[in-house]
């Protein structure tokens, strides 16, 4: 089992990580044609801790992004049918 460390991070949050980011972003097209975005990261990489606080930052901004054009409210998810 995984030891658990909880402590601050010396930048914490995605923008004040974000100058410094090793992630790439590739555009790949799916089987049925749509074209997605995908972030990969080097998982041997150095700032391999920073990398993931980038992506994980820009993942949640664009999850409030598409939540606001959803439901006019960034913080609540849109309602499953």
């Amino acid at each position: 089992m995984a030891k658990v460390t909880i402590r601050k991070l010396d930048k914490t949050t995605a923008r004040k990580v974000g100058d410094q980011h090793r992630v790439v972003t590739k555009r790949i097209r799916t089987d049925d044609g749509e074209v997605r975005m995908l972030k990969t990261l080097d998982a041997g990489s150095k700032s391999f801790r920073s990398d993931l606080t980038y992506a994980f930052g820009k993942n949640v901004e664009k999850a409030r992004r598409e939540n606001k054009r959803v439901t006019g409210s960034s913080d609540r998810a849109p309602a499953k049918h």
